[in-house]
Protein backbone atom coordinates (compact mmCIF):
# COMPACT_ATOMS: atom_id res chain seq x y z
CA UNK A 1 0.00 0.00 0.00
CA UNK A 2 3.04 2.16 0.93
CA UNK A 3 4.77 1.38 -2.50
CA UNK A 4 1.36 2.51 -4.75
CA UNK A 5 0.92 5.97 -3.00
CA UNK A 6 3.95 6.78 -3.34
CA UNK A 7 3.89 6.10 -7.24
CA UNK A 8 0.22 7.60 -6.53
CA UNK A 9 2.05 10.84 -5.23
CA UNK A 10 4.39 11.14 -8.15
CA UNK A 11 2.19 10.71 -10.83
CA UNK A 12 0.20 13.75 -9.45
CA UNK A 13 2.52 16.02 -8.93
CA UNK A 14 3.46 15.63 -12.28
CA UNK A 15 -0.11 15.53 -13.34
CA UNK A 16 -0.89 18.61 -12.04
CA UNK A 17 2.36 20.26 -13.10
CA UNK A 18 0.64 19.51 -16.47
CA UNK A 19 -2.51 21.06 -15.97
CA UNK A 20 -1.19 24.51 -15.54
CA UNK A 21 -3.55 26.65 -17.51
CA UNK A 22 -6.48 24.63 -17.30
CA UNK A 23 -9.75 25.57 -15.80
CA UNK A 24 -9.27 22.57 -13.40
CA UNK A 25 -9.71 23.30 -9.94
CA UNK A 26 -6.61 23.29 -7.84
CA UNK A 27 -8.59 20.84 -5.47
CA UNK A 28 -8.43 18.61 -8.66
CA UNK A 29 -5.59 19.24 -9.96
CA UNK A 30 -3.74 17.03 -7.71
CA UNK A 31 -6.38 13.86 -8.23
CA UNK A 32 -6.13 10.73 -10.26
CA UNK A 33 -9.12 11.84 -12.67
CA UNK A 34 -8.21 15.13 -13.84
CA UNK A 35 -5.65 13.76 -16.58
CA UNK A 36 -9.16 12.26 -17.54
CA UNK A 37 -10.98 15.81 -17.83
CA UNK A 38 -7.82 17.80 -19.65
CA UNK A 39 -8.01 14.77 -22.29
CA UNK A 40 -10.97 14.98 -23.22
CA UNK A 41 -12.75 18.43 -24.48
CA UNK A 42 -16.28 17.06 -25.04
CA UNK A 43 -19.42 17.78 -23.30
CA UNK A 44 -20.11 16.40 -19.92
CA UNK A 45 -23.49 16.30 -18.32
CA UNK A 46 -25.34 16.47 -14.80
CA UNK A 47 -28.39 15.33 -14.33
CA UNK A 48 -29.73 15.63 -10.59
CA UNK A 49 -32.96 15.52 -8.80
CA UNK A 50 -33.31 16.93 -5.05
CA UNK A 51 -34.86 14.48 -3.42
CA UNK A 52 -36.13 17.16 -0.58
CA UNK A 53 -37.35 20.08 -2.92
CA UNK A 54 -38.26 18.01 -6.20
CA UNK A 55 -36.00 20.09 -8.29
CA UNK A 56 -34.38 18.56 -11.51
CA UNK A 57 -31.56 19.67 -13.69
CA UNK A 58 -29.68 18.27 -16.60
CA UNK A 59 -26.92 20.55 -17.54
CA UNK A 60 -23.74 20.57 -19.66
CA UNK A 61 -21.16 21.56 -17.38
CA UNK A 62 -18.19 20.72 -19.04
CA UNK A 63 -17.62 21.95 -22.44
CA UNK A 64 -14.69 22.10 -24.84
CA UNK A 65 -11.85 22.43 -22.06
CA UNK A 66 -13.93 24.78 -20.29
CA UNK A 67 -16.56 24.38 -16.86
CA UNK A 68 -19.65 26.70 -17.71
CA UNK A 69 -20.35 29.15 -15.12
CA UNK A 70 -24.37 29.13 -15.84
CA UNK A 71 -24.67 25.86 -15.61
CA UNK A 72 -22.59 25.13 -12.43
CA UNK A 73 -24.69 27.82 -11.09
CA UNK A 74 -27.75 25.75 -11.44
CA UNK A 75 -26.08 22.65 -10.07
CA UNK A 76 -25.03 25.26 -6.97
CA UNK A 77 -28.53 25.93 -6.71
CA UNK A 78 -30.11 22.61 -6.63
CA UNK A 79 -27.29 21.38 -4.75
CA UNK A 80 -28.08 24.16 -1.73
CA UNK A 81 -28.78 23.88 2.42
CA UNK A 82 -32.71 23.65 1.32
CA UNK A 83 -33.40 23.92 5.33
CA UNK A 84 -31.91 27.53 4.82
CA UNK A 85 -32.16 28.33 1.31
CA UNK A 86 -28.34 28.70 1.13
CA UNK A 87 -26.01 27.70 -1.69
CA UNK A 88 -22.74 28.02 -2.04
CA UNK A 89 -19.53 27.51 -5.09
CA UNK A 90 -19.49 23.77 -4.69
CA UNK A 91 -16.62 21.81 -5.11
CA UNK A 92 -16.10 21.84 -9.18
CA UNK A 93 -14.05 18.51 -8.85
CA UNK A 94 -16.53 17.08 -6.66
CA UNK A 95 -19.09 17.36 -10.65
CA UNK A 96 -16.15 15.91 -11.95
CA UNK A 97 -16.11 12.95 -9.62
CA UNK A 98 -20.01 12.15 -10.01
CA UNK A 99 -19.37 12.57 -14.25
CA UNK A 100 -17.04 9.63 -13.95
CA UNK A 101 -19.29 7.83 -11.30
CA UNK A 102 -21.70 7.74 -14.19
CA UNK A 103 -19.04 7.36 -16.96
CA UNK A 104 -18.50 4.13 -14.57
CA UNK A 105 -22.15 3.24 -14.43
CA UNK A 106 -22.53 2.70 -18.04
CA UNK A 107 -23.76 5.87 -19.14
CA UNK A 108 -25.68 9.00 -18.60
CA UNK A 109 -27.56 8.78 -14.74
CA UNK A 110 -29.72 10.35 -12.80
CA UNK A 111 -28.47 11.14 -9.70
CA UNK A 112 -31.12 11.45 -7.06
CA UNK A 113 -29.64 13.86 -4.62
CA UNK A 114 -30.17 13.47 -0.41
CA UNK A 115 -27.71 15.90 0.63
CA UNK A 116 -25.29 18.42 -1.11
CA UNK A 117 -24.43 21.74 0.79
CA UNK A 118 -25.19 21.59 4.31
CA UNK A 119 -24.77 25.52 6.74
CA UNK A 120 -22.87 25.14 9.50
CA UNK A 121 -26.23 25.37 11.44
CA UNK A 122 -28.12 22.61 9.44
CA UNK A 123 -25.10 20.40 9.94
CA UNK A 124 -24.97 21.31 13.93
CA UNK A 125 -29.08 20.36 13.90
CA UNK A 126 -28.28 17.54 12.22
CA UNK A 127 -25.34 16.03 14.31
CA UNK A 128 -27.70 16.51 17.54
CA UNK A 129 -30.28 14.05 15.87
CA UNK A 130 -27.71 11.75 14.55
CA UNK A 131 -24.17 10.19 15.62
CA UNK A 132 -23.66 9.79 11.98
CA UNK A 133 -22.56 13.38 11.12
CA UNK A 134 -19.52 14.64 11.30
CA UNK A 135 -18.84 17.97 13.01
CA UNK A 136 -16.23 18.91 10.40
CA UNK A 137 -18.63 18.01 7.72
CA UNK A 138 -17.26 17.98 4.00
CA UNK A 139 -20.44 18.78 3.25
CA UNK A 140 -20.35 22.07 5.32
CA UNK A 141 -17.54 23.19 2.66
CA UNK A 142 -19.75 22.39 -0.69
CA UNK A 143 -16.82 19.14 -0.96
CA UNK A 144 -19.87 16.20 -0.56
CA UNK A 145 -22.89 15.14 -1.96
CA UNK A 146 -25.16 11.95 -0.34
CA UNK A 147 -26.87 10.34 -3.83
CA UNK A 148 -27.91 7.38 -4.93
CA UNK A 149 -28.32 6.41 -8.45
CA UNK A 150 -31.84 6.17 -10.59
CA UNK A 151 -31.97 2.49 -11.80
CA UNK A 152 -29.17 1.19 -10.21
CA UNK A 153 -28.53 -0.96 -7.35
CA UNK A 154 -27.04 0.79 -4.49
CA UNK A 155 -23.86 -1.92 -4.15
CA UNK A 156 -23.30 -1.10 -7.65
CA UNK A 157 -22.99 2.25 -7.16
CA UNK A 158 -21.00 2.08 -3.75
CA UNK A 159 -18.34 -0.33 -5.49
CA UNK A 160 -17.54 2.17 -8.84
CA UNK A 161 -17.41 4.80 -6.30
CA UNK A 162 -14.34 2.87 -4.12
CA UNK A 163 -13.07 1.49 -7.62
CA UNK A 164 -12.73 5.62 -8.41
CA UNK A 165 -10.76 6.34 -5.82
CA UNK A 166 -11.09 9.87 -5.84
CA UNK A 167 -12.00 10.74 -2.63
CA UNK A 168 -14.24 9.67 0.54
CA UNK A 169 -16.96 7.20 0.48
CA UNK A 170 -19.38 5.92 2.68
CA UNK A 171 -21.75 3.15 2.11
CA UNK A 172 -25.65 3.63 3.99
CA UNK A 173 -27.27 0.94 2.94
CA UNK A 174 -30.10 0.88 5.32
CA UNK A 175 -30.82 4.89 4.22
CA UNK A 176 -30.41 3.54 0.70
CA UNK A 177 -27.20 6.28 -0.28
CA UNK A 178 -23.78 6.87 -0.80
CA UNK A 179 -21.51 9.62 0.56
CA UNK A 180 -18.85 11.15 -2.02
CA UNK A 181 -16.60 13.68 -0.94
CA UNK A 182 -13.29 15.29 -2.83
CA UNK A 183 -11.29 14.52 0.51
CA UNK A 184 -8.78 11.73 1.07
CA UNK A 185 -9.08 8.37 -0.10
CA UNK A 186 -11.35 6.32 2.55
CA UNK A 187 -14.59 4.83 3.12
CA UNK A 188 -16.55 3.88 5.97
CA UNK A 189 -20.41 1.83 6.26
CA UNK A 190 -22.87 3.51 8.05
CA UNK A 191 -26.33 2.80 8.42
Amino acid sequence: MLDRNIKRRSFLVGLGAGLVGLSIPKSFASSAIARQFAEQTNKRFLNLTNLHTNESCEVCFWKNGQFQASQLSQLDELLRDFRRNEAIDMDRALYMQMDLLQVSLGGQQQFEIISGYRSPATNEMLRSKSNGVAKKSFHMTGQAVDLRVKGVELAKVHQAALDLALGGVGYYPRSGFIHLDTGRVRSWRGA
